[in-house]
């Protein structure tokens, strides 16, 4: 493995999509709380609209301080400026999606140049189809290739890697996670629902494909089955699953890290006080599935929430997630949580640029290719998240 991406490059990172809504917000934070040491630049398609964030980050208008990002010029429908802008950065961050429609082109021009890769992704088929296609490269040029760095998924990674830190070595781990949140969701994330909604054929197909490219675990087992609605007496709650691409990264890290023991099991939850409720919002999620298979009803969906939009300060302010754990193994039984503010945009901005900082700067285990949040940068990236307010606690254990 060459890690190609060194001192030589003219930015830590370029954040790709900067003038959306979440990209500004990831922008303002890297402004606000970012080292001084810090090259960075702010990437997009209008450069107007670029150089107007700019001189807002700057704080003063018509003054350019000395820490104020770059601009790049760089478009989706131009291949050439993407591997220009991934020649030029070591760590390259995309708000851009649904990232099926937009994504694929950036991270093969990270995968060649050696470029460190995130995203805000929840789309499982472009997660399958960037690993069989660009994790080889990414390998041979040292290129870490990071989805899922927000809401989708971070906590639900860290706070399962946390909870297994918690457990003891060497023995079957058992770990349900249970998700709270109060919020809106992001126009990016909900685009790329429908999207997702629309492709289920597509969506086995990657996965099966990348079946058969992915290298089998030998000697240890990992699981993310999918369970039937239950009340959980271990959170007083009605648990019902979440079809949501969280389990699946989850269970990426344990077949990673040996950490996870010989045989693990995760399963994925969104916690509801009540029956009705829980029904409910089963019924809510089939019906939104059965319209997105329609394209007139596909559109009329997607113009109620637009990537891109999203809610007032003072609305973020009142959102709220919280991510319990429940893990057992070796006699062991332990209660944990992950918990932040607002989850589709305030705290997913922290998340990301947060994730950017620590491939840009921290000291991590040596990865390549295709890899998750804890992978590749675990106890680094958590200690980030602890320092930025994010809550990771052990609530109890016997």
């Amino acid at each position: 493995m060459s890690r190609l991406n060194g001192t030589d490059r003219a930015y830590d990172i370029v954040l790709f999509g900067a003038t959306g809504f979440v990209g500004t917000l990831t922008a303002e934070y890297l402004a606000a709380h970012a080292p001084e040491r810090l090259r960075w630049a702010i990437a997009g398609r209008s450069e107007e609209k670029l150089e107007r964030l700019r001189e807002r980050l700057a704080g003063a208008p018509g003054v350019l301080r000395a820490d104020a990002p770059g601009v790049l010029r760089a478009d989706v429908s131009d291949p050439a400026s993407l591997r220009a802008l991934a020649r030029r950065a070591r760590v390259v961050a995309t708000t851009v999606g649904p990232y099926i429609t937009y994504g694929e082109e950036l991270v093969a021009a990270c995968a060649d140049a050696g470029t460190d890769y995130l995203d805000l992704t929840g789309e499982p088929e472009f997660v399958d189809l960037m690993y069989v296609r660009h994790d080889a490269r990414a390998r041979e040029t040292g290129a870490r290739l990071v989805h899922a760095c927000g809401f989708d998924s971070v906590p639900h990674d860290l706070g399962a890697y946390f909870t297994v830190r918690q457990l003891p070595e060497g023995a079957p781990l058992r770990v349900d996670g249970f998700v709270r949140a109060q919020g809106m969701v992001s126009g990016g994330t909900f685009a790329s629902a429908l999207n997702q909604f629309a492709r289920g054929r597509h969506i086995l197909a990657a996965a099966r494909d990348r079946g058969r490219h992915e290298p089998r675990l030998v000697g240890r087992r990992a699981s993310a089955p999918t369970s039937a609605p239950r009340f959980a007496k271990e959170v007083g709650a009605w648990a019902v699953p979440l079809p949501t691409i969280d389990p699946q990264v989850v269970l990426r890290s344990a077949r990673a890290l040996e950490r996870y023991g010989p045989d693990f099991r995760y399963r994925h939850y969104a916690a509801v006080e009540r029956l009705p409720i829980a029904l409910g919002g089963v019924a809510a999620v089939g019906t939104v599935f059965a319209a997105a298979q329609l394209p007139p009803a596909r559109r009329w969906l997607s113009e109620r929430i637009k990537p891109g939009e999203g809610p007032s300060a003072a609305l973020r302010r009142k959102s709220w997630f919280s991510v319990r754990f429940v893990g057992e193994g070796g006699g062991r039984r332990v209660f944990t949580e992950v918990a932040g503010g607002d989850p589709g945009y305030g705290e997913t901005a922290k998340m990301f640029a947060e994730s950017a900082l620590s491939l840009a700067f921290d000291d991590l285990p040596k990865t390549a290719g295709q890899v998750t949040t804890a992978v590749a940068m675990g106890d680094a990236l958590m200690e980030r998240l602890r320092e930025a307010g994010i809550t990771f606690r052990v609530a109890a254990s016997r």
